[in-house]
């Protein structure tokens, strides 16, 4: 056969072969398309990038209850670990939304190992067949403040109806010993001392009312630390007089700090007046300032009952008192010390205690310095 045709029959053999290989593919492409539509994504386009910059938590739930993409804050709070569901609670109403594709919204309680419980609210809805979305919000510190306000209208009201009843019961026994003026002059004294508690009480639900925002101070002013010492201890020089209780001052003079006069005078009065409240006759209470590079400390020290070391964290809470039986020869209300840390916060500063029971108590009111050269 001539060399020339049969180059030219294997050419077209071969491009026979090629068209077939290439029409035997796109039938096949074509019949696996019919046979096999594409699958969706697992995660639908977007869903990742909203997820990440959410404040709250949210968990992308799959098929078998497989977390597929999870916020920072929902791994922060424990809802998530590895690809799984740690609340139960969580878990079930994911599985109910599957089940019959119902928007479901409830409170839960999540539990931490090693950690306080969270209150959470939790919003769960379908996105698609397969997919479910999962809402929730951290409500702890909204019930916290809920709790501390009704413990807070419990306490009041429990506090002014105390004195309150007495003064009304013995108003009654002046009323009925008006022929007495001996018993009138000892009941007329009585009234005259829960009358002073419940102004107290009153000035006091005040100024922390005023004070618990915990918000830094208007106009702050330069105030005379030694000015501040001084009318805190007149404050309590009739009531340690009476008890020859000795009031004793020391340490740097000269001091300054910035802020409210009025507020900071409330504070360290309040500390020289516990400190005589809860000393013995005949004892000592020191109040000492001292200068440091940035801040100023005025600290009160008294040899009283003490605080027993399991009551220290606590004694700063409104109304808290480490000897309930004792207030009421004390006349104490139980917010100075609340009143003295809402202070130092609104000042920038801080207050510390140290106490051995039995042996006495060191209370330290930390506020930032002025420096009188530059003047801040």
């Amino acid at each position: 056969m001539d060399p020339t045709l049969q180059a030219l029959l294997a050419a077209l053999t071969g491009a026979l072969v090629a068209g077939g290989a290439v029409l035997a593919w796109a039938v096949s492409d074509r019949q696996q398309r019919r046979i096999a539509p594409l699958e969706e994504p697992v995660v639908p386009p977007g869903v990742a990038t909203v997820l990440s910059v959410l404040r709250s938590s949210a968990v992308l739930v799959g098929e078998d209850d497989v977390v597929l993409k999870a916020s920072a804050p929902a791994y922060s709070m424990g809802l998530v670990r590895g690809s799984s569901l740690v609340s139960e609670g969580l878990a079930t109403l994911v599985t109910q939304v599957r089940r019959d594709g119902q928007i479901r919204e409830t409170e839960l309680l999540i539990h931490r190992a090693g950690l306080s419980a969270r209150h959470v609210t939790a919003r769960v809805a379908p996105l698609s067949s397969h997919l479910v979305l999962a809402l929730v919000e951290d409500r702890t510190r909204e019930r916290q403040v809920e709790a501390v306000r009704r413990d807070f209208v419990a306490n009041v009201s429990h506090e002014l109806k105390t004195p309150v009843g007495a003064i009304r019961l013995l108003a009654e026994a002046v009323h009925e010993a008006a022929e007495d003026p001996e018993a009138v002059q000892r009941f007329s004294g009585r009234m005259i001392t829960e009358s002073d508690r419940l102004t107290r009480l009153v000035q006091q639900i005040i100024e922390l009312s005023r004070l618990q925002g915990d918000e830094p101070v208007d106009e702050p002013a330069p105030i005379q630390v030694d000015e501040i010492v001084k009318t805190a201890v007149d404050t309590s020089a009739i009531d340690a007089d009476a008890r020859r209780i000795s009031i004793v001052t020391g340490g740097a003079t000269g001091l300054e700090v910035f802020g409210s006069s009025e507020q900071i005078t409330a504070a360290v009065a309040n500390l020289v007046a516990n400190a005589v409240a809860y000393s013995e006759d005949d004892s000592t209470v020191l109040v000492s300032t001292k200068g440091l590079e940035e801040s100023v400390e005025i600290s009160v020290v008294d040899q009283g009952i003490g605080i027993p070391e399991r009551e220290v964290d606590r004694i700063f809470e409104r109304f808290y008192r480490v000897d309930p039986a004792r207030h009421r020869s004390t006349g104490g209300t139980g917010l100075g010390l609340s009143i003295v840390k809402h202070v130092a916060a609104t000042h920038g500063g801080d207050v510390r205690v140290w106490s051995v029971e039995g042996q006495g108590s060191t209370f330290t009111l930390r506020l930032p310095r002025r420096n009188q050269e530059t003047g801040r």
